[in-house]
């Protein structure tokens, strides 16, 4: 099989376009953050198209999650890494090259730059020759890796590189310095009295002793007095830079579009291997979910919000970890219980574990199978906005028909406290008609609501609650279970309101 990406399988008609639109509920479920974390310190390979572009394949998403996998031998992770480092210094010495005026100077770094990606490609064929690979991608990639170094043209790049470098090491010349005059001449086996120093001073030498030499870092740049002196060289040698002023016209393009796009998008896997690592290292779990296309039979065990993770491991505090799973007819979580309880983040938790495992990446877990989904709808609360001059319960409404309207029976929607704004028993009206929608439409959904009635709407939906220490009702475990609502949502939501809920009233009572 010949290869084309490592991020797109090779049979697709072409590769799959970027997104360059970050999705709109990116932000309800603090992916924004999440992907921003992940991309951060890659912004020179433009990570974050990848990450807005789920796919809709199974088999797509498969041939990521082999090359995942195998990404995670530290072996075949070093050597991607070591490859990606000096395509990184290619890159730097390439731009370099448009800051500087002289143009033979232009050309040395041109050079160096070859030199550079010539020894970063060969190293890696070597390396991933040793390595054993199960992904499809990484082994078709290994075979046009060293395909590409046996090929003809690479191979008569590295010859003229390694013969243009080295009679430019031959170059031996002499700058005599006498006054403000400079005069540069060939080198005429003239006497090297530096080993006459050296030898002289070294029977003053007593043994080790503290440098008081500074490190001078060496400039890439040459100045007016430099540039002179390589004018002159080159008149001096103009065989040598005769043959390197054709080298760097007929090696413009030197490198290869694969294996520099291939270099771009293997940093999709390392970037998030990388981010997960550390809450891999404080005991969290990952696994790679089967994907499900065709029936909705979804779980996952142990699964948490990733944003969240990552803040609280930083504060060094406590993760908790959550399940959920939907099987027969099932279609719909009902989430109730106190606020502040974990809810909201159970929603958005549901929400990343399908866009992760949609971009084909491991996900919070030790265990799960989640849906191919077509598109995910969020609803969760926003302030109101003046200038549509627009109530929160009329904007509410016209938010959930606008979801409405689009979502297919692929789609997953996520609402966070809906019809907050009104009374109890129109918003219970108002949430049984969105309910019967959502049902007829058999979509996937997690509906976080104070509205304990709809946890028994019917055989599709399914009753989870945010529980808290039975001892004291005022202290939230966060655990989300999957239990008949206790009827108390509603309540302490107006005690709440109204601050007549223990912990306020113990504030309010004076010893």
């Amino acid at each position: 099989m010949g290869f084309k990406s490592i991020l797109f399988k090779e049979n697709d008609d072409q590769i799959k376009s970027e997104s360059l639109n970050m999705p709109e509920f990116f932000t309800d479920l603090n992916l924004d953050q999440i992907v921003h974390a992940v991309t951060h310190g890659k912004e020179g390979y433009n990570l974050k198209p990848f990450f807005y572009t789920p796919l809709n394949n199974v088999d797509a998403i498969l041939y990521r999650q082999e090359t995942a996998r195998n990404l995670e031998n530290k072996e075949l992770k070093k050597a991607v890494e070591s490859f990606s480092r000096k395509m990184i210094l290619m890159r730097r010495y390439l731009s370099l090259i448009e800051k500087l005026s002289s143009g033979f100077h232009k050309q040395g770094w041109f050079l160096e730059s070859v030199i550079v990606y010539c020894d970063a490609v060969k190293c890696l064929s070597r390396d991933m020759s040793g390595i054993v690979l199960k992904s499809t991608g990484l082994i078709a990639f290994r075979n046009y890796i060293n395909s590409y170094v046996d090929s003809e043209n690479f191979t008569t790049l590295v010859f003229e590189t390694q013969k243009i470098k080295h009679d430019l090491s031959d170059i031996k010349y002499c700058v005599i310095i006498k006054g403000s005059r400079v005069t540069v001449c060939r080198y005429q086996q003239e006497t090297d009295y530096s080993i006459e120093v050296e030898k002289t001073f070294k029977k003053f030498k007593q043994g080790a002793v503290k440098s008081h030499l500074s490190d001078i870092s060496i400039a890439s740049g040459m100045n007016h007095v430099e540039e002179k002196i390589l004018e002159i060289v080159v008149k001096l040698y103009p065989d040598v830079f005769f043959c390197l002023d054709n080298y760097c016209r007929n090696n413009k393009k030197f490198y290869d579009n694969t294996i520099n796009r291939f270099d771009r998008e293997i940093q999709f896997y390392l970037s998030y291997i990388d981010y997960i690592s550390g809450l891999r290292q404080s005991g969290l779990k990952f696994c790679y979910p089967a994907i499900n296309s065709t029936k909705k039979k979804i779980h996952d065990y142990e699964g948490f919000d990733l944003a969240l993770a990552k803040k609280l491991l930083s504060e060094k505090k406590m993760v908790v970890c959550n399940d959920f799973y939907l099987k027969d007819k099932e279609r719909i979580l009902i989430v109730s219980g106190p606020n502040q309880g974990g809810k909201t983040t159970f929603a958005r938790t549901f929400g990343q574990l399908h866009y992760l495992a949609c971009l084909g990446l491991p996900v919070p877990g030790i265990k799960a199978q989640l849906f191919l989904f077509s598109s995910i709808f969020t609803h969760f609360e926003r302030e109101e906005n003046i200038r549509n001059l627009r109530g929160k319960l009329q904007d509410d409404l016209i938010r959930i028909h606008s979801i409405l309207k689009k979502a297919t029976p692929e789609s997953i929607i996520l609402m966070n406290e809906i019809f907050t704004s009104t009374s109890l028993q129109d918003a219970i009206f108002l949430s049984r008609k969105v309910m019967e929608t959502i049902t007829e439409l058999d979509a996937l959904c997690v509906w976080v609501t104070f509205i304990d009635e709809l946890a028994c709407f019917n055989e599709k939906t399914v009753s989870m609650v945010s529980t808290v220490v039975p001892e004291n009702p005022a202290v939230r475990t966060f655990k989300i279970l999957r239990k008949p609502a206790d009827g108390l949502a509603y309540a302490i939501t107006i005690a709440e309101k109204y601050q007549v809920t223990y912990t306020r009233l113990k504030e309010r009572i004076k010893p």
